[in-house]
C-alpha cells in the first residue's frame, strides 16, 4: 500500500474514531495530511464518521484540487499551518463540546484557556491559545493562528473548536483528545477550585518530556 493510500485510510480511521466517541458531530470538523506532492483533506460538509478513502480531496502544493470530492474550505488554514513548520504531517479540527463551551466563558486566559491541572495535559496537549471569533472560513483566521504554530500543539478557535497539528494525523488527534478531556475535567471540578500544577512541577515535565508549553 502506498504512503498516500495509508494516509487516506488513517484519515478515515481517525475520523470514525472521533465521531463515534462524540468529539465531533454531524458534518463538523476536518482532517488533513501533508504529502510530498501536495495535501489530502476531508471534503466539505463530510461526516468524519462516514468517510470514503477514495473521496478524500487531494490538492497539489499550490492548493489546486486534483481529485476527490470538493475540499474543505479550511484548506487555506491547514496549508498555512504546514508552511509554518516543515515537520508537521497532520492537522485535525473538531467542534468538541467542552472546549467550545470553554471558549464561551468570560474570564478565561486567552494565552492558555486551560489551567495546568494534569501532567498529560501538559505533555500531550500543551498550552492552548484562544483565537478570537471569526466566521467559519474567514481568511483572517490564518493570521491569528500561524504565529502560534512553532510554539504550541494547537489552538482553540472561539465558538468553533480546537485545531491541533503534529508529526502525524494520529498524534494530532491524540493531542486534541487530551485537550478536550482536560476541558471536561475542568468543568466537572471547577466548583472545587482544583489547584493547578506548580511552576516547579511544570518545569519538571518540560525538562523530562521535551514538551511545548
Amino acid at each position: 500500500m502506498s504512503t498516500e493510500s495509508k494516509l487516506r485510510e488513517e484519515i478515515c480511521r481517525i475520523g470514525a474514531s472521533l465521531y463515534t466517541r462524540g468529539y465531533t458531530v454531524g458534518t463538523a470538523g476536518n482532517i488533513s495530511a501533508r504529502l510530498s506532492d501536495g495535501f489530502l483533506i476531508t471534503p466539505t460538509d463530510a461526516c468524519l464518521g462516514h468517510l470514503d478513502p477514495e473521496k478524500i480531496a487531494k490538492l497539489d502544493l499550490n492548493g489546486e484540487q486534483i481529485s476527490g470530492d470538493r475540499a474543505s474550505k479550511t484548506i487555506r488554514l491547514h496549508r498555512a499551518i504546514y508552511e509554518a513548520d516543515v515537520n508537521l504531517r497532520g492537522v485535525v479540527h473538531t467542534h468538541s463540546t467542552y472546549l467550545v463551551a470553554l471558549s464561551l466563558l468570560q474570564g478565561v486566559d486567552p494565552a492558555n484557556i486551560l489551567p495546568p491541572i494534569t501532567p498529560y495535559q501538559i505533555m500531550k496537549a500543551g498550552r492552548i491559545p484562544l483565537i478570537p471569533y471569526k466566521r467559519p472560513g474567514d481568511p483572517s483566521v490564518v493570521e491569528g493562528v500561524t504565529p502560534y504554530v512553532p510554539l504550541v500543539r494547537g489552538v482553540l478557535l472561539a465558538r468553533i473548536g480546537p485545531t491541533f497539528w503534529h508529526d502525524s494525523i494520529s498524534n494530532a488527534a491524540h493531542a486534541l483528545e487530551e485537550a478536550e478531556e482536560t476541558a471536561k475535567l475542568w468543568f466537572l471540578t471547577r466548583g472545587s477550585r482544583l489547584p493547578a500544577l506548580s511552576d516547579i512541577e511544570i518545569s519538571e515535565l518540560k525538562s523530562s518530556f521535551s514538551v511545548k508549553w
